[in-house]
């Protein structure tokens, strides 16, 4: 099958291609390369055997020309790492999706499969459950609260405590800029795939982990924050109290999924959650960094936060599980397999500083009253 890969110089792109290429798949890849994920050009991790067009994927002649050499797409151009740039999110993720079907749709070409890469934030806090009124899907934690240091949600309806489900696929409740652009993303897709006959699948990837995962970004990454921090031999700072919930899974794992989707015809026309299927909370996650490196510094609780956070996410991945998918890889593999792939990478003591000192002058990290 000939095979073209948005955004395949990327952290899931490039692996992905791997696969592609090593099953016999002619791979094209469409990336800009532009910076912070690719600050310095063209990666050498690109896949060997792949043919590379640097170019935007919103450019139309380009994005046309390459759709009418291939049989599938998958869709893994985007802009993230959460800050501030409205526009940004929603004129590439959104903009970019709704070219590629409008070309499909023009020049009626056939394609096999449009796999689009969504997010866990498109179900923004996610599912809970009430003891007293039911299942609740809240809206954000406001500002007040997060200055008082009241991390948790209460139920919308009396204020009492919520207990934290797992997600499914059904809701989609997106609470800052990047999940609401991937909800509208995986919209765009699905709706015009069924509408217009083209066989989509989108994935809402959880917090994928792993090695190529970019150490340039200001915000995303927990695995990429904490080994860079126990790597240069200082403890992380773990936002709110170090008891959010998130789930990890592994890039292998991802590309499995991704795959999956290709091929199996019980996908198509549907999103799916990919995830690691285990909660583990902030403070957890940074002691299987800790004990990859042999530290005994624990990470530190300061009474910051990060502002459009979600407090805890665990996505539901039945709907995969039972097309034959399940996640093979613990979060301790991953990391194993990031330390392993930062040895001896040049500039790191220069990353986390400049970062954090990113974030704080947009007002992204900020510190509780109380």
């Amino acid at each position: 099958m000939r095979v073209l890969v948005t955004g395949g110089a990327g952290f899931i792109g490039s692996h992905t291609c791997d696969r592609l290429v090593s099953q016999g798949h002619e791979v094209i890849v469409l990336d800009a390369l532009t910076a912070p994920v690719h600050r310095d050009g063209k990666p050498n991790h690109l896949t060997p055997g792949a043919d590379l067009f640097v170019g935007d994927v919103r450019n139309r002649d380009l994005l046309a020309n390459l759709l009418r050499r291939v049989d599938a797409v998958y869709h893994f151009a985007a802009y993230q790492d959460y800050l501030p740039d409205f526009a940004s999110f929603t004129d590439v993720n959104v903009t970019s999706t709704a070219l590629l079907y409008e070309i499909i749709v023009a020049e009626r070409l056939e394609l096999a499969r449009v796999v689009v890469a969504s997010s866990q934030a498109a179900m923004g806090e996610g599912l809970y459950r009430c003891a007293e009124h039911g299942e609740q899907t809240p809206d954000m934690r406001p500002e007040v609260a997060l200055e008082r240091s009241e991390w948790d949600l209460g139920c919308p309806v009396c204020g009492g405590p919520l207990e934290m489900l797992a997600t499914p696929e059904r809701v989609s409740n997106p609470q800052n800029a990047y999940g609401m652009s991937k909800y509208g993303q995986e919209t765009v897709a699905v709706n015009l795939g069924r509408r217009y006959g083209i066989p989509t699948v989108a994935l809402r990837y959880s917090i994928v982990q792993g090695p190529r995962q970019s150490v340039y970004n200001a915000y995303s990454g927990a695995c990429r924050i904490f080994n860079l921090h126990y790597l240069l031999g200082s403890a992380p700072t773990l936002y709110e109290d170090g008891q959010a919930i998130r789930d990890y899974v592994n890039i292998h794992d991802v590309v499995d999924a991704n795959l999956l989707a290709l091929t199996d015809d019980r996908a198509a026309g549907r999103v799916f959650n990919v995830g690691g299927g285990t909660g583990y909370t902030t403070e957890q996650f940074a002691d299987v960094v800790r004990r990859q490196y042999g530290s005994e510094a624990p990470g530190r609780v300061t009474g910051e936060y990060r502002f459009g956070d979600t407090r805890h996410i665990l996505s539901d991945i039945d709907a995969l599980k039972q097309l034959g998918w399940s996640p093979q890889r613990t979060p301790a593999d991953s990391v194993a397999e990031y330390a392993e792939w930062l040895q001896g990478m040049p500039g790191l003591d220069e990353i986390l500083a400049a970062a954090n000192a990113k974030m704080r002058a947009l007002g992204v990290v900020r510190k509780a009253q109380r």
